[in-house]
């Protein structure tokens, strides 16, 4: 039985690989048709993928709460609304983004006219992750079409659901020469990441964000990475603590914390300490039910994505335990359903894993402190993270915090928000990622910006020509002084 499988295995890889080649090349052969369509038809499509997300909601509500059970609002929210502002961001926008952006003459070009141009990369590469399987394939599409590529798409294989009505939507939406989708495991990537694609766009960990990076190198291809990274908080003794455990207990918990900017851990000064905690304790029993049992039955809180991740967590908090942690809050386990209630930790020795790994769970640290030195000396001794976020109403601290930290992006007294601002550039930075999307960032990351110059026929620059005489390094001397 073994050897079928394995037999069938390999004749589905090469049907696949297959059908990738073919796909690859009826792109390849149609993105100049692509990238000559007009904001007119660009916007046609974007509306056409709008209307199909609203007419398919439900769906969506469905294949999300199948692979993971995602309460409905939290699909609303951060699946449905983020790519519906996207695509609205764009269709408003978009003839604006379009035009040639004309560029100021310096002295020594004053006899010149240029501009720059905004031109499709052409054959793009989406590769998105588990946590939020709709948004991290249809977001970054958005931008994809409204800058005029080809795209192919690959979802992750954890959300078979959502990934199957992915495919049927962009199947109905699209033909194979302008946007296709294909299913499966890493298998399928590699198969992927062979062809020389124009520009990848990959939303994942750091690791697997390294192995991207050394396929893109193989054929020159520019990369957009948004990865993750531990997001530190920092609530210091001006801090509205009421105000910042509502906001940190709802936005942690999100999605049980499998979000790539959900706030990993907590340093909170030592005078609001104790308090805070309670209050935290207070918002999730609030959020999600008084008690362990009310908790595991709410129906607003989703599921760790598998046993693989379920274990990993596990293991962290038990570690911590093991160290000396005290659990505040939370701490219950159900691996038949991969539960992991919402849970808060303090007093963690600086050496476990849930101090020193990305946790991307509902297991939240929170750690007191005195002088905002050793705060910032251990969020330094970490890699740059995607976010950090400072709750404050002392302006000397944050920019303080500001010029002594670097980070993808920050919130001030909220986390996680940021993302959902389509006039800010979403992106990371060394370890956390590079490269800017949302809105006209996202436009920008899938275009060239074509430099056009037209000289005039008096260029001064003939003056300067060879043969190098006297009078011309004269004038040559004087253009280095003077201009």
């Amino acid at each position: 039985m073994t050897e079928v499988i394995e037999k069938i295995s390999k004749d589905t890889l090469a049907t696949l690989t297959r059908d990738i080649e073919r796909v690859f090349a009826v792109q390849m052969d149609n993105r100049y048709n692509i990238a000559a369509t007009t904001a007119k038809q660009r916007i046609a499509k974007l509306k056409r993928l709008l209307e199909a997300i609203y007419r398919r909601r439900e769906d969506i509500r469905q294949a999300l709460h199948q692979d993971f059970k995602k309460p409905a609002a939290e699909v609303d929210i951060s699946e449905i609304f983020a790519v519906t502002q996207e695509i609205k961001h764009a269709i408003k926008h978009l003839k604006r983004w379009m035009k040639p952006q004309r560029v100021k003459p310096t002295l020594t070009m004053m006899t010149t006219r240029s501009h720059i141009r905004y031109e499709p990369k052409g054959v793009v590469l989406i590769i998105a992750p588990w946590n939020y399987p709709f948004n991290l394939i249809f977001g970054p599409l958005a931008t994809a079409i409204a800058a005029g590529n080809c795209a192919i798409l690959k979802p992750s294989e954890f959300t078979p659901h959502t990934s199957a009505l992915m495919k049927e939507m962009v199947n109905d939406l699209f033909p194979e020469n302008e946007v296709a989708l294909f299913e499966g495991d890493k298998q399928v990537a590699e198969i992927l990441l062979r062809r020389p694609f124009h520009h990848i766009f990959f939303t994942g960990s750091p690791a697997v964000g390294r192995i991207i990076m050394r396929a893109a190198a193989e054929h020159l291809t520019t990369v957009t990475l948004e990865l993750g990274g531990k997001s530190p908080v920092i609530i210091d003794e001006s801090a509205a603590i009421k105000d910042a455990a509502e906001k940190l207990a709802a936005e942690k918990f999100f999605n049980a914390g499998q979000t790539c900017i959900a706030p990993d851990y907590i340093f909170v000064h030592q005078r609001h300490h104790e308090a805070f905690l309670k209050l935290l304790e207070q918002q999730i029993r609030s959020a999600y039910g008084q008690n362990p049992a009310e908790r595991e039955a709410s129906p607003y809180f989703a599921r760790v994505i598998n046993p693989e991740h379920f274990q990993r967590l596990s293991n962290m908090v038990e570690q911590a335990l093991e160290k000396g942690a005290r659990m505040v809050v939370g701490g219950k386990f159900n691996p038949e359903d991969n539960y992991i209630a919402p849970t808060v930790l303090t007093d963690l020795p600086e050496d476990t894993p849930l101090l020193q790994e990305e946790i991307f769970g509902p297991v939240l640290p929170v750690m007191p402190y005195e002088d905002l030195s050793t705060v910032l000396q251990f969020i330094n001794g970490h890699p740059k993270p995607l976010a950090l976020y400072v709750f404050s109403r002392r302006r000397k601290n944050i920019e303080r915090i500001f010029a002594n930290t670097s980070a993808g992006g920050s919130c001030i007294n909220d986390s996680a928000v940021q993302f959902l601002h389509p006039n800010l550039p979403f992106g990371g930075i060394n370890n956390s990622g590079f490269g800017n999307s949302h809105g006209f960032y996202g436009f920008r990351a899938f275009s060239h910006e074509r430099a056009v110059l037209k000289q005039s026929i008096y260029s001064p620059f003939k003056l300067l020509s060879p043969p190098y005489t006297p009078r011309v390094q004269r004038l040559i001397d004087l253009v280095v002084k003077y201009l």
